[in-house]
Formats: structure tokens, sequence, C-alpha cells
């Protein structure tokens, strides 16, 4: 392809930017460990305040950020109330059971939030034959519901069932910022009740790496344990906190033109042929789409856009695409006319 290719596949394929790889060039670095990085401080203190919470920490991943915050709050044997599409039950290779010793019980719902009345009828009564439920964890937005906005009604409802029943609540902050733009709520507004909660700084927000985990000072403390002890401590990391200062700076608000593309695309594909989308669903920066209308499977779909340079995700006839900040609106349209293109050659 002489065009560059039009990367839908998630807001994980960032790239850094030219401002963003300067600010990493030039970030001042110490030993991270010793807590003598300054741009690693900055980095924790600035989302500390974002979230109104007492201290944070900087971890390499998001996942490791959940895990540790579950190892924390949970003991072997323990049971979380999540969704059943939740990131820690489908897509952090069985880390909850391996590292905590608990299980976690999987709700239904739409588009990735369920209901406070289910949340209460999943904890368990106190019954020795019953694991202990310890922790109802939160996915802001819910990835596989769409990219969906938890409203801020509902975090509120749920973290004041977590506290009558005294468990722990965690938010898997992935695409928090998402939500914060697209139903202009504050962060510290959708962080307060949690326990727990983290900020991504690799997908929308651009960084190439890294995410910062946010609670008390005592939790913080001991997630700077399980840091160490899982290899996450890091030592001049003041390089790749650079970048996520930046982002924070500079990529927050326009996380609202990734929102208004995802739209843009969602309402070209309802007017395609053999595809089926809810593009009035669309909150954020993600778009689900059916292609079973087509004949085809999700992973030759993908195959033969790839091709024509055009890359998504997908399996069975699902097919998932997500804007960010290095997909333009004309990157859109090439893509609705190349998909187009595409749909229009397997009918014929």
């Amino acid at each position: 392809m002489s065009e560059t290719p039009i990367n839908l596949y998630s807001d994980t394929q960032t790239q850094p930017s030219p401002p963003m790889r300067q600010a990493m060039a030039e970030a001042p670095v110490g030993d991270e460990q010793r807590g003598e990085d300054p741009s690693v401080n900055r980095l924790c203190e600035m989302t500390a305040e974002l979230l109104g919470k007492e201290a944070a920490v900087f971890m390499p991943s998001g996942t490791m950020c959940n895990q540790i915050a579950i190892h924390i709050h949970c003991r072997p044997g323990d049971e979380i109330i999540a969704h059943k599409s939740a990131h820690i039950l489908n897509f952090e290779g069985g880390g909850t059971a391996a590292f905590s010793g608990a299980q976690i019980h999987g709700l239904a719902g739409d588009k990735g939030i369920f209901s406070i009345e289910d949340a209460q009828a999943a904890i368990r009564s106190k019954d020795r034959y019953n694991p202990v439920t310890r922790l109802i964890a939160i996915e802001q937005t819910a990835n596989q519901g769409g990219g969906s906005v938890w409203p801020l009604e509902a975090v509120q409802a749920l973290g004041a069932l977590a506290a009558r029943h005294g468990l722990a609540y965690h938010m898997d902050g992935a695409r928090l910022l998402n939500a914060v733009v697209a139903s202009a709520t504050p962060a510290k507004a959708y962080a307060a009740p949690f326990d727990s909660l983290w900020v991504d700084l690799s997908k929308g927000l651009g960084c190439p790496v890294g995410a910062v985990l946010a609670g008390p000072t005592d939790f913080i403390e001991e997630a700077w344990r399980l840091k160490q002890r899982t290899g996450g401590a890091m030592r001049q990391a003041g390089i790749i906190a650079a970048a996520g200062i930046y982002a924070l700076q500079h990529n927050v608000e326009r996380l609202a033109e990734d929102h208004a593309n995802a739209r843009l695309l969602a309402e070209g594909l309802r007017n395609l042929p053999g595809i089926t989308v809810d593009a009035d669903a669309v909150e954020t920066n993600i778009v689900f789409f059916d292609i079973a209308g087509t004949g085809m499977t999700a992973e030759a779909f993908c195959e033969r856009l790839d091709q024509r340079g055009v890359i998504l995700g997908g399996a069975g006839t699902r097919l998932r695409a997500v804007t960010h900040l290095d997909i333009t609106r004309n990157d859109v349209e090439r893509a609705l006319d190349t998909i187009r293109d595409l749909v229009t050659e397997v009918a014929a």
C-alpha cells in the first residue's frame, strides 16, 4: 500500500508523537526504586491529584495494576463480583486465580454493565460452604460492552452497596478518561467511591507503556511491595513517566475527537449491506459490528481488509474498531470506503 495503513485494531496501537518523544528525551531521571526519579514522582502526584487519592504508584501495565490490587484486597478462596466480560476474567491469563487464589463471579448485564440488584444478589451469605465475597470490580469504560460508560449514579450506588457489606471496591480504569470526557464528569467524582483504581497511559492517551494505580497511602505502600516482588520495579523510569506527564497535560480533552470519529465510523457502517451495527449505542471510541450478513468470518474479513490497508480485530462474525489519536476523520472515511468496496465485491 502506498498510503499509511489505518490501524483500528486497538487504541494500544498509538505511536508516541514527536512532542511526547521530546519530553521523554529531556526527562529528568533517577532511581525509581529509591523514590529518586523526579519524573516518576511527578506523574504519581499528578495522578493522585487527578483522582483525589492519597497516593499512586507507576506500573508497567494495567494488568499489573489489576492483579496487584486484587492480591491486596483478596485472600485465597475469596470471590470477586465483576461483569462476565471483564478484563480481569477474560484477558489476564487467569492471573486472579494464579496469583491470588480468588475466583470471579461473572454477572450478566447490558453493554458490560451489571445492575445493583444483580450485584446485591451475588453477595454470598456468611456460610462455611460459600466462598467469601470480598471485592466488587468494574471496568470503565466497558471494553466488551462497546466502550460503554458506567453512569456516575450507578458507580456511586454500587460503592454504597460495597460499603454496606464491608466489601472492597476496585475500578479497572483502562479507559476512565474516555468516560470522563464523554460524560463531562470529573475524574475525582468517578474515583471517589473506590478503594483502588488506575489510569492507563498506553491507550487513548498515546503513551508507549504504563499505568498508574491510586488509592490510600497504606494500600500504595503494599502495592509497592508487590510491584517489587513481581519484578515491576524499575530504575530510571522517568523516560517513560515523562510520556504520561505529557499525555495528562495534552491528550485528555482531545479524546472527544476519538469519540466523534467512532460515531462517524458507526454511522457509515450501518449503511453498508451485510453489516449490522448499533450506531446509537456508541458512547466513546469503540465500535463493535457484525458481518454475518456478508457470509464471511471475522478472520477472513480482517485478512482481506488488512491487504487493503485497514487493520481490525474480531472473532466469529463480530469485529471491533477502536479510534485513537493516530486516526483522523479522513482515515475513518478511507476505512469506510475500503470496507464498502469489500462488502460490495463479496456481494457481487
